[in-house]
């Protein structure tokens, strides 16, 4: 089974809600050429607002990927996991697997925020990006539009 994962975690504050900040977060990308990763690992990839947006990647343990991946004999079926839950807003149910053909690749979000316990601290939100493609796939695979786009992005208010 040959499978590529791309995970690209951006982070932020109340401070990168609006204005020039917010325009920095949002013109992130969702994709990356994808360097030499052993097999058995994913393309890493995080962008935080205290380093100005700057992606900073490395490998990451399949094992450590917020995505559940089974082979299905001719399919691919990929589940992203939340994690943690109490971090969601509020959204609608979840959406179902998603199980891809060879050659296919989708690209799944899902959004949190948190405060601290006392309130003490304002908001910090993070959103979690998942590319993974299932078959061999050429460096640039993440620049192009995938075959499915799973959207679970809430309101942070």
């Amino acid at each position: 089974m040959d499978i590529t994962v791309q995970w690209i975690k951006t982070s932020w504050t109340k401070q990168s809600r609006g204005g020039e900040a917010a325009a920095r977060r949002n013109a992130a990308p969702v994709g990356f050429s994808l360097p030499q990763v052993p097999s058995g690992f994913a393309h890493f990839v995080q962008m935080s607002e205290r380093d100005g947006f700057e992606p900073r990647s490395s490998p990451k343990d399949l094992c450590e990927i917020g995505v559940s991946l089974r082979d299905e004999g001719d399919r691919l079926r990929v589940l992203a996991r939340v994690e943690p839950l109490f971090g969601l807003p509020p959204r609608p149910r979840r959406p179902p697997a998603v199980r891809m053909l060879p050659g296919q690749w989708v690209r799944w979000q899902l959004n949190y925020r948190f405060t601290s316990a006392l309130g003490i601290r304002g908001w910090s939100y993070w959103l979690d990006t998942f590319n993974i493609a299932y078959s061999p796939v050429d460096q640039d695979v993440f620049l192009s539009e995938p075959t499915v786009i799973v959207d679970e992005c809430g309101p942070v208010r």
